[in-house]
């Protein structure tokens, strides 16, 4: 794993501050909030980022079957908090072989979910939601629409939404991951306001380095 903060919007190195510019700088993007090292998947790095992150951290729960909890993102710095958060997970995909999932809630303008999945960014884009959507999941209890948006990678499926005021991503590889989102009627909640959960835990996940 990466052992510095990157950019969220490209995944590319930060001055960090200093005692004449007090952000993170990326020469790209200038002034950004940091993209922390991933955690990887443990309860304890659960703990750290529900207590830092700001926004809601997503978790399916029930996970799919055979799907494990593969590490966890934020971005932010002491000063501010987690302003955006990231899980992943690996399973076996609904169509044949394995499969990646991010969850992402973000601030608009953090560009995180868009760096994930391929666009420019910062956030979905104009016209992302036109039209019905093409995917509902449960958030909180609440049905939450969700479209697919058009990237220039073709090997990832990427939906988005609102939630609680923030943009909420869900990012699948390949492709075909799309259909877990679509159809496998996902349940949300807030890992930082659950009870304790007895999460089933895989190898730490390299789509969590960009």
């Amino acid at each position: 794993m990466r052992a510095a903060p990157t950019c969220p919007r490209c995944f590319g190195p930060l001055q960090p501050p200093s005692a004449w510019h007090s952000a993170w700088r990326c020469d790209a993007h200038a002034d950004v909030l940091p993209f922390q090292p991933p955690k990887p998947p443990s309860a304890a790095a659960i703990d750290l980022i529900r207590l830092q992150t700001v926004v809601p951290v997503w978790l399916p729960w029930p996970l799919p079957p055979g799907w494990l909890v593969t590490g966890f993102g934020d971005v932010g710095d002491e000063r501010t908090g987690g302003r955006a958060s990231v899980v992943a997970l690996s399973g076996p995909s609904v169509t044949h072989g394995p499969a990646d999932l991010l969850i992402i809630a973000e601030e608009p303008g953090i560009g995180l979910g868009a760096a994930f999945a391929g666009l420019d960014g910062p956030d979905p884009g104009r016209g992302f939601d036109d039209g019905p959507p093409n995917a509902k999941i449960d958030v909180l209890g609440h049905p939450t629409a969700l479209w697919c948006v058009t990237t220039g990678p073709g090997d990832r499926a990427v939906y988005a939404g609102e939630a609680l005021g923030n943009w909420l991503w869900t990012i699948g590889w390949p492709a075909e991951a799309g259909c877990l989102i679509a159809l496998a009627q996902l349940s949300l909640l807030d890992l930082r306001e659950s009870a304790p959960l007895d999460v089933p835990f895989g190898a730490f996940s390299p789509r969590l380095e960009g």
